[in-house]
């Protein structure tokens, strides 16, 4: 089986870092494939770069060249995911819905400490449209930008630990999900800091895109998520277009 992880800004570092995880959290035979657009923010931390973020996401999915079985979308609720479900007959999960399904199964209510706080209704917007907000306790910002988290870990660790106990002693969380994809690593040092469960999106999202594709099932193309209607898109893909395209 083949997994495509795909990090919706343009940082490397980050990159690698959920590629990391993604491994690490894969079963045996399961091969990551992990790649980030080659044009758009090189952190995503508002509406406009999440915006430009999906159409560079959809972009990359389309012009990646290689087999894979699952997509899994490792940005914490960036646009995108439906678009993607269009262009692909794979299944396709983002990270934010993922944590939020498996800290479900594991506690009765959850938190997610996520980055700057104007990602906070986003995220919140993001799992009420999925179905998940009923059981979210909070949404919480650790108060550091995606860049932030990237460029020190140890760091963001702290920020991330100060904002997950608040949550779990204000808001009565149970379960801590990990509100960004650059925060991929942390959730065993987080859990035991602090004793409660961690989710970790990145993981999650490649577990569940085994346990989904095992199971033989595809994206529906019925209604929703069947395929765009054959017409001429100008510029598009705006990769090759615009001579940006990852080698």
């Amino acid at each position: 089986m083949r997994i495509l992880v795909v990090n919706p800004n343009t940082s490397r570092s980050m990159t690698a870092t959920i590629a990391e995880t993604a491994r690490r959290a894969a079963s045996p035979g399961t091969e990551i494939l992990a790649v980030q657009p080659g044009y758009g923010a090189e952190a995503i931390d508002c509406a406009m770069e999440s915006y430009l973020s999906a159409v560079a996401v959809m972009d990359r999915v389309l012009t990646i060249g290689e087999p894979y079985d699952a997509v899994v979308m490792a940005g914490f609720g960036e646009h995108g995911r439906e678009g993607v479900q269009e262009i692909v007959d794979v299944p396709v999960l983002d990270i934010a819905e993922c944590s939020a399904h498996v800290a479900q199964l594991i506690g009765r209510s959850y938190s997610v400490v996520t980055t700057l706080q104007r990602s906070v209704g986003a995220i919140e917007d993001r799992l009420r449209l999925a179905g998940l907000a009923d059981r979210c306790a909070s949404v919480r910002s650790c108060g550091l930008s995606t860049l932030d988290v990237d460029r020190d870990p140890a760091a963001a660790m702290e920020a991330i630990v100060a904002e997950a106990e608040r949550a779990v002693r204000l808001d009565h969380a149970e379960v801590i999900c990990l509100g960004c994809g650059g925060m991929a690593g942390l959730d065993e040092a987080i859990t035991a800091r602090l004793g409660v469960p961690v989710v970790d999106g990145v993981a999650a999202g490649v577990r569940l895109a085994e346990a989904v594709v095992g199971l033989g099932l595809r994206t529906s193309k019925v209604c929703t998520y069947a395929s765009p209607e054959p017409k001429t898109i100008a510029a598009w893909p705006l990769s090759a277009y615009l001579g940006t395209e990852v080698r």
